[in-house]
């Protein structure tokens, strides 16, 4: 159904140093002439350590580089003809841009350098460690692997659920439904998904229609005027999806829930289940229920499995009926 991401995954997407000078409120201490233009395309970051040696084999240089503390110790414990040889040798690679941490300002030697080769070099008073993880950051969620599906994403009960589905089958209307119960919409007709590891993938609104809904017979409606900030969300992960499929007499529908079915979307597997629509089912109830439901499932908590065990514990005793004393819960 929406397993179709194999080619999401292999496109390569950028965002512009500037964006990530500005994201993280760093000082620019030299400008390089690509500054405003120059694209990072590599979410990994790296702190120059065998290099500070000589040994760049292996080295990416489109790879952000963080100096800390440790590289300016080790940098001054050398004499000054090995000190430029190191820093020129550095520079010469090409990398995107160097920032230096932890109240470790450039000094006159990498200034110079930056301006030699043209390569951006920042500052930040801010902990390394603490600089690499927000910067990671940044960068792995605007060049996260990602593909747009049709549906309809809102968080219930802080369980962030795909509602996905045949167009007209009342996605929208039951999202709404929901939003008026409290709870809060993601997006609406067309899910942006991101891969943020290997485990996790968030779904965000395109920004065009972020928090715009379409209702059939009213139009385009802004939930966040109407509802207020509360009933909106920018971005959420992904907990469940939910396949609306229409009801059929002759078809079989799982009764019990034995059976966990599962979805793959960019590479990571999903909860799935399937939801037959008719009249008179009260989908947001039933949406409510399948949301704490799969909180329950993460907790260790299947009421299936643990009606399946009491069942044949019954069974091996030996028992006919089912009595009080035959469940503890």
């Amino acid at each position: 159904m929406i397993s179709k991401g194999a080619e999401s995954v292999k496109k390569q997407y950028s965002i512009r140093l500037r964006r990530v000078v500005e994201t993280l409120d760093l000082q620019v201490v030299h400008k390089a002439s690509n500054y405003e233009t120059l694209d990072v395309v590599n979410y990994n970051v790296a702190r120059p350590s065998l290099q500070l040696v000589g040994f760049y084999n292996y080295f990416d240089n489109e790879r952000i580089l963080l100096w800390g503390k440790a590289e300016t110790a080790f940098l001054r414990a050398l004499n000054p003809v090995m000190q430029t040889e190191v820093v020129y040798t550095l520079f010469a690679k090409g990398i995107p841009a160097l920032i230096c941490a932890n109240g470790m300002f450039p000094d006159e030697l990498m200034q110079r350098a930056a301006k030699k080769y043209d390569v951006t070099l920042c500052y930040t008073p801010q902990d390394t460690s603490e600089l690499m993880a927000d910067l990671l950051t940044t960068l792995r969620t605007a060049l996260a692997p990602r593909q747009t599906m049709h549906g309809v994403m809102v968080q219930v009960h802080g369980e962030g659920l795909l509602i996905a589905g045949e167009s007209g089958i009342g996605k929208s209307e039951v999202a709404l439904e929901l939003i008026k119960r409290g709870h809060r919409l993601v997006a609406d007709d067309a899910v942006e998904v991101r891969r943020m590891s290997r485990t996790r993938i968030e779904g965000r609104a395109p920004k065009m229609i972020r928090y715009l809904m379409e209702l059939r017979g009213l139009g385009l409606i802004d939930v966040r005027r109407i509802y207020g900030v509360g009933s909106v969300l920018p971005t959420a992960q992904i907990d469940l999806v939910v396949h609306f499929v229409p009801w059929q007499q002759s078809a079989e529908y799982d009764r019990i829930g034995l059976k966990d079915e599962e979805t793959e979307i960019l590479g990571v597997k999903v909860p799935k289940v399937t939801i037959p629509v008719a009249p008179a089912r009260n989908l947001a109830i039933i949406l409510e229920v399948a949301a704490m439901n799969n909180r329950q499932k993460k907790l260790g908590h299947n009421t299936a499995q643990e009606f399946l065990q009491h069942h044949d514990k019954a069974i091996d005793d030996g028992s006919d009926d089912f009595n009080d004393d035959d469940f503890e819960w």
